[in-house]
């Protein structure tokens, strides 16, 4: 049964511009500079650096159309001057920018030389090859990832050739073609697990005692090498600690991401541009925003002309209006963009200028024992801004220090309390957990309870299951796993 009924909502929308402004917030340094070298060649009204004219005129005209009644095109709200300022002369012509040049590459650098997958064709054309052997091994490199493996099974290897390249060939051929792709440089490449990649390098190298050893042990106790079992491959290969010592080395020096190892590729080299630069000056701290953050940006002159030229003309066409409407639109939008921009700047600086208040003790001294807990709430409690706001300044912005470069989201930390009742940052506790664990005797490394003990001792009573939590969060493995010979 269909029936009709009227609802009242009130529902609570993000305008379009705010979305954009939310997005603009999140970008760091350098996709800023993209998203505004893309505005500028979009919109023809809006220009970059500083203008010969001092003065833009008022210009203001309103007209209709005649012919067919369409809708009334009003140029009342043009106004240049409301786009740069209210005084003579506009703001970017006052604004003082001490920021050279020289002090920043602003160019992305390129890494020259040929990718990982050009670099192992290279290496098969030397080989003499049917053209269906040729193909396959294509397939073959083709299939190794970043790392140097191949993550597929040979039988969906298979499946493709048959399907992609009308070729049907055998398991036993494609293994035989596969091991001539892993002796292309470099050693290892073309492995499908961890235990051949190690195999193919130990094979290549000069025959000696420990290597035999080592490749006995990865060929026939894997899983006792992975786990550290030391005791059982003593008793399986009934040698001295000596000599495993010697064999696990051997495994040691190996890599085992081979891919890795290719310094080629055509690929972006990263770098990072701080948003931000914190100095101290005569025990102040003095932030500053990086100036490729504040472009000088104006309406474009000629489009103020073209308004002059609409009001003094007596014989209006309907071309004319319509070009009238289109300068109108991209006046809004440049004058938007620029207030995009302003509110941009107010916000990072906002953000950052709190978030060092609230760390100035850490930003005094470097010492990371100082930093305090802080919470995204904490800050946009101070600003009065919502915590999402916060978190995109913090997840995408890095700050300059006397310290060195540091994400901003590095600050920000829950709490805990210590055996005196103080609260202090998870950061720091990781930090001496961390420094234990490093200074431990790698022959019996502390197990977590131990660690919990440990940290007792120190004033600051974790569970064992928080300490593994924050082991796992710094990326250390359990005690049996950093055991050493």
């Amino acid at each position: 049964m269909l029936k009709q009924s009227l609802n009242f909502k009130l529902l609570q929308k993000l305008s379009p511009q705010q979305i954009q402004l939310m997005k603009m917030i999140q970008l760091p340094t350098q996709e800023f500079e993209q998203r505004l070298k893309q505005e500028l060649e979009e919109n023809p009204a809006l220009e970059s650096g500083k203008d010969d004219e001092d003065e833009y005129s008022d210009s203001q005209s309103e007209d209709e159309y005649d012919e067919s009644g369409n809708e009334n095109i009003d140029t009342d709200d043009i106004n240049i001057d409301e786009y740069l300022s209210d005084d003579e002369i506009p703001n970017y012509k006052t604004q003082a920018n001490n920021y050279s040049a020289d002090d920043e590459d602003k160019h992305i650098p390129y890494a020259s030389g040929t990718s990982f997958t050009q670099h192992l064709k290279t290496q098969i054309n030397t080989y003499r090859l049917t053209e269906e052997e040729e193909i396959i091994t294509d397939f073959l490199i083709g299939s190794i990832d970043d790392s140097g493996y191949i993550r597929r099974d040979l039988i969906d290897v298979l499946d493709d050739l048959a399907f992609t390249q009308n070729i049907f060939t055998t398991q036993e051929e494609l293994e035989r073609l596969l091991k001539l792709v892993q002796q292309l440089d470099p050693a290892g490449v073309g492995a499908r697990d961890l235990k051949e990649c190690l195999l193919i390098q130990l094979k290549r190298k000069i025959e000696k005692p420990s290597r035999i050893l080592a490749i006995n042990i990865l060929e026939q106790s894997f899983d006792h090498f992975v786990k550290k079992h030391y005791k059982k491959l003593l008793q399986k290969f009934h040698i001295s600690e000596d000599q495993l010592k010697e064999g696990i080395q051997q495994i040691e020096k190996l890599n085992p991401k081979p891919g890795g190892s290719f310094v080629g590729g055509n690929k972006i080299a990263e770098q990072i541009v701080p948003d931000f630069t914190v100095r101290i000056v005569e025990g102040e701290l003095e932030l500053t925003l990086n100036s490729r953050n504040a472009p000088e940006l104006h309406i474009s002159n000629e489009y103020n002309n073209l308004l002059k030229g609409y009001k003094d003309a007596t014989d209006k066409s309907k071309s004319q209006k319509e070009a009238v409407q289109f300068i109108k639109q991209k006046l809004d939008s440049a004058k938007w963009f620029i207030e995009a921009i302003k509110q941009r700047q107010q916000t990072l600086f906002l953000n950052m200028n709190a978030i060092i208040q609230h760390q100035k003790e850490y930003f005094l001294s470097g010492d990371e024992r100082k930093l305090k807990p802080m919470i995204l709430k904490d800050i946009a409690d101070v600003i009065n801004m919502d915590v999402s706001t916060v978190s995109r300044v913090a997840n995408s912005k890095y700050v300059s220090t006397p310290y060195g470069t540091k994400l901003i989201k590095e600050f920000f930390s829950e709490s805990m309390k210590n055996d005196q009742g103080e609260d202090v940052s998870t950061r720091e506790i990781k930090n001496i957990l961390e420094t234990v664990i490093n200074e431990e005797n790698k022959k019996k490394p502390l197990t977590d309870d131990k660690l919990a003990v440990l940290l007792k001792e120190k004033g600051y009573p974790i569970a064992r299951r928080t300490i593994a939590k924050y082991r796992e969060q710094l990326d250390i493995p359990v005690a049996r796993l950093r055991k050493e010979m």
